[in-house]
C-alpha cells in the first residue's frame, strides 16, 4: 500500500481576529516551536505577515497603477494648449501624452506639421515652459497622427 508522505510542517496561522493578548501567545509559541525543532522561522512570518495589509495600503497601490495623477497632467495640458495657442493651431494640433519631460503632439496633416516645427514650435514651447515650467515640458515631439 502507498501511503501519503508528510510533507514539512507548518506553523498554524495566527487568527487575525483575536485580541492582543492571545496573538503575542500564539507568536510567542511559534517561537519556542521554531527554536525546539532548531527552524528559523523569521523568514517564513516575515512572509504571512505581509499578506496582511491594510485597506488604507490597498487603495494608495490600487491608485497608484491607475496613474491619475498622470493622466490628470496630460487633461490640465490639453486645457492650457487650448487656451494658449492660436486657435488654428489648436485645430489641427492635439497633445497625445508626455513621457520623461517629452511632450508628444498629433498633428493632423505634413502640411500642418512642417509649418508647426519649422516656425512656431520654439513658441508654443516657450508658452508651454511657462505655464508648466521647464522640468515638466522639457522638449515637444510633433508626428503626424
Amino acid at each position: 500500500m502507498n501511503t501519503p508522505q508528510p510533507g514539512p510542517r507548518q506553523p498554524p496561522p495566527i487568527p487575525s481576529r483575536t485580541s492582543d493578548q492571545n496573538r503575542a501567545w500564539f507568536i510567542a509559541r511559534r517561537q519556542a516551536l521554531g527554536e525546539w525543532r532548531r527552524v528559523d522561522l523569521g523568514p517564513l512570518e516575515k512572509a504571512w505577515a505581509d499578506k496582511y495589509r491594510s485597506s488604507g495600503d490597498v487603495v494608495a497601490r490600487v491608485l497608484g497603477g491607475l496613474k491619475l495623477d498622470r493622466r490628470q497632467a496630460e487633461t490640465e495640458i490639453v486645457k492650457v494648449w487650448n487656451r494658449l495657442l492660436d486657435p488654428n493651431i489648436a485645430a489641427h494640433a492635439q497633445p497625445a501624452g508626455i513621457r520623461n519631460g517629452t511632450l508628444f503632439v498629433d498633428v493632423d496633416n505634413s502640411a500642418w506639421l512642417s509649418e508647426i516645427v519649422r516656425y512656431r514650435q520654439r513658441e508654443i514651447l516657450q508658452r508651454l515652459q511657462a505655464s508648466f515650467g521647464s522640468q515638466v515640458i522639457q522638449k515637444i515631439s510633433f508626428r503626424i497622427g
